[in-house]
C-alpha cells in the first residue's frame, strides 16, 4: 500500500469536498433548535455525560446567524454544507425536519446537508425524508457511536445498544446514504487497545467517514459531577500517538472529518490543552511524517 494522499497523508474531508466540487467547501455548524431523547426523559435525562448544555454544539448558530457569519468571514466562498450539529437533528416531527432542512437548502450558497443524530432517533418518516433529500442534494448523516463497547456506553449514558447502531447503519446504507460515525477517545475506563478496537469495528461497517473526538470535560456536563478530577490524556503527545495509530489502521477510502475536538475555553475543564487545536493537528502531521506513515498503512 502506498501513500496516495500527498502531504496530508490521510483522506481528509476537506480534500474530498474540494475534489468533488472543484473548490473549497465550508461546513456551517447550525443549531436547528432540536433537543434529545436523552435529555427530555424519553430515553434518559441529563444527556450523555460528556455533553455540554448546548448538546455538543457550542460553536453552532441559527441558520440566519450562520449565513451572516459566512458572508463576513468567507465573502468569496460560494459553496457550503449546512451542518445540523446541536443535539439530535432528527428528533422532531417530520414536518419540522423538512422545514428546517429545506430552509437551509434554500440559501444559494448551501449545496448540501450534514445531519447529526442518534441511531435510535430516525423514524420511518425521517428515513423517507432523508432518502428524498439525498436524491436532490449532497448529503450525509452523522451517527454518534462514541464507543463499540456497551459497558462504556452504559457509563456514558448513551442509552442504546450496539445492535441499534448496526441496524441503522444497514438501513441508511441500503438507501445509498453516506454515513459518518463519531468516536470519542478518552472515555472513562477505556484502554488504549479498546479505543483502537472501536476504530477497527467502525471501519468494518464501511462508513463514508469517521470523526475522532478528544474527550473534553466541560462545565455543565455530567462528567463535571461524576468525574471531577478526570483527565483523559496526560499530554498532547499521548493523544497524537493514539490518533496516528488510529489513522494507520483506517481503510483509505474512509474520509476523515475530525482528528480532535475543542471546547470554548470558559467551559473547558480538562484536558487543559485541548483548546490548542492547531498544535494538536500539527503534532499529528509531524508524527505521520516522522513515522513515514499514512492512513491505512498497517492494513493488508
Amino acid at each position: 500500500m502506498e501513500n496516495i494522499f500527498g502531504n496530508t497523508r490521510y483522506n481528509s474531508i476537506g480534500n474530498y469536498l474540494k475534489n468533488t466540487f472543484g473548490q473549497k467547501v465550508i461546513k456551517l455548524s447550525l443549531d436547528g433548535g432540536f433537543t434529545c431523547p436523552n435529555r427530555d426523559g424519553t430515553k434518559g435525562t441529563g444527556g450523555c455525560i460528556f455533553c455540554s448544555a448546548e448538546g455538543s454544539g457550542d460553536f453552532a448558530n441559527t441558520i440566519p446567524e450562520q449565513i451572516e457569519l459566512l458572508k463576513k468571514k468567507w465573502p468569496d466562498s460560494s459553496k457550503c454544507i449546512a451542518y445540523f450539529q446541536s443535539h439530535t437533528n432528527t428528533y422532531a416531527p417530520v414536518e419540522v425536519l423538512r422545514s428546517k432542512f429545506e430552509e437551509a437548502l434554500s440559501h444559494e450558497n448551501i449545496i448540501g446537508l450534514a445531519i447529526a443524530t442518534r441511531p435510535d432517533c430516525i423514524s420511518d418518516e425521517a428515513f423517507d425524508l432523508i432518502d428524498e433529500l439525498n436524491k436532490k442534494t449532497f448529503l450525509w448523516v452523522e451517527l454518534g457511536l462514541q464507543t463499540a463497547f456497551d459497558e462504556t456506553a452504559a457509563k456514558i449514558n448513551r442509552c442504546y445498544d450496539l445492535p441499534v447502531f448496526e441496524e441503522t447503519m444497514k438501513r441508511l446504507g441500503s438507501l445509498g446514504i453516506k454515513i459518518v460515525v463519531h468516536l470519542i477517545f478518552g472515555l472513562p475506563g477505556e484502554s488504549r487497545a479498546q479505543m483502537l478496537e472501536s476504530v477497527g469495528y467502525t471501519a468494518g461497517m464501511n462508513p463514508f467517514g469517521i470523526k475522532f473526538h478528544l474527550l473534553n470535560v466541560v462545565r455543565g456536563s455530567q462528567m463535571e459531577k461524576l468525574y471531577p478530577d478526570y483527565v483523559p490524556f496526560s499530554s498532547i503527545e499521548e493523544y497524537v500517538a493514539l490518533v496516528t495509530d488510529a489513522l494507520e489502521i483506517l481503510p483509505q477510502e474512509i474520509t476523515v472529518h475530525r482528528l480532535t475536538a475543542d471546547a470554548p475555553r470558559p467551559i473547558l475543564i480538562a484536558p487543559e490543552w485541548s483548546y490548542k487545536k492547531r498544535t494538536i493537528l500539527n503534532g499529528i502531521a509531524a508524527e505521520l511524517r516522522a513515522r513515514d506513515s499514512f492512513q491505512g498503512c498497517r492494513l493488508r
